[in-house]
């Protein structure tokens, strides 16, 4: 029963995985047109009719008109095939249209999936007209039944929650902002790119569609501090790392400039609990000072390369300078030196059982 529950868990992932890996692509190059069309024509730029800037301006936001259809006909279309395609893309429509914003593309995509499954197998034509499944009654039946839940059972407590999230953040001022920033700082840290990043991460990116962009400047600070932090940790005191973590650091700290954080994962692995700490501490400080100082990102990743295009791009980088040094210097107090035996473990352990550990770690 539970290795059902499992199979059946990591099925919902993997869809919804599939619905991100296709938003990233245009929310990366909507984010980008926007943010060089304020760059260009500052932030009176949407009044500037016919410039440069201005068309830059209003293909960045047309582009993000269209995350919510895309999600939501990216995730139908991995759960249920080309059926699926059509309908999730109206249902995603849909569900900018009545507000319901990236949470009901998300829903709207899974119900359009799972309704075609349930009609493929419930319908039965005569072998004559079968070409007319995928093209035609899968995709329009879908449409109205997923339609129709969203407009009027499903879609308005999701307007609901979205507003009173958007309100909320809107709402916070001063302490309440640093310990949201906290929080969502520590998350993005906590499990190097595993399923708590992987939470804020598609926390942050609705924020994002919904026009909320502090979370997701947290969310680069907490991606990028572990690389940083643990880099400064081995300059401070080298004899604290072994030859393999040495290493991996070659690896991890160009990475990190790219935002990726899953890096230190073979050093974290190896000292898990101090490694942890060191960057959650860190990571949540950072965010803190994010959301309290009001930096802002218009774009998802791109790691240290699209910082200009961040608001207060100085400021983020004081945050992102403070979060590596407390995580650097808290690593090198706490972790302890290198032995002979330490040395010798990493020489003899076998890759696999290294490979072990950081499965372990980002299950």
């Amino acid at each position: 029963m539970n290795d059902h529950k499992r199979q059946y868990g990591q099925e919902i992932k993997g869809h919804l995985l599939t619905g991100i890996s296709w938003m990233i692509p245009l929310i990366v190059a909507a984010g980008i047109c926007i943010a060089l069309g304020q760059v260009i024509g500052g932030p009176d730029v949407g009044k500037q009719d016919g410039s440069v800037a201005w068309m830059l301006n209003q293909i960045g936001g047309w582009g993000m008109g269209l995350i919510v259809p895309l999600i939501g006909a990216a995730i139908a279309y991995s759960i249920a095939d080309r059926p699926g395609f059509a309908p999730g893309l109206i249902v995603g429509f849909i569900c900018g249209q009545i507000g319901t914003g990236f949470i009901g593309g998300i829903l709207g995509g899974f119900l359009v999936g799972y309704t075609v499954l349930l009609l493929r197998r419930a319908i039965k034509l005569p072998q004559s007209m079968q070409g007319l499944m995928p093209i035609m009654v899968l995709p329009l039946l879908s449409t109205i039944i997923a339609g129709l839940l969203m407009m009027t059972f499903i879609g308005q407590p999701i307007v609901w929650l979205q507003k009173a999230l958007i309100h909320l953040l809107e709402s916070m001022q001063g302490g309440s902002k640093f310990v949201m920033g906290a929080v969502l700082g520590a998350m993005a840290t906590f499990d190097f790119g595993g399923p708590i990043n992987k939470t804020m991460s598609l926390f942050a990116d609705g924020m994002l569609v919904d026009g909320i962009y502090g979370p997701e400047a947290v969310k680069f600070v907490g991606s990028i501090i572990p690389p940083f932090g643990i880099t400064l940790s081995y300059l401070l005191t080298r004899h604290k790392y072994t030859k393999a973590e040495k290493e991996a650091l070659k690896a991890a700290f160009p990475m990190g400039i790219c935002m990726i954080t899953e890096g230190v994962i073979p050093i974290a692995a190896r000292d898990l609990l101090r490694v942890v700490a060191s960057c959650v501490v860190a990571s949540a400080l950072a965010g803190g000072l994010i959301m309290a100082w009001g930096v802002e990102a218009p774009v998802p990743h791109g790691g240290m390369f699209v910082v200009p295009l961040f608001t207060k791009p100085w400021l983020f980088c004081l945050a992102l300078g403070i979060g590596t040094l407390v995580c650097g210097v808290m690593l090198s107090v706490i972790k302890k030196p290198v032995t002979q035996q330490d040395e010798e473990f990493d020489d003899v352990e076998a890759p696999g059982v290294r490979d072990e550990e950081i499965k372990f770690t980002l299950e």
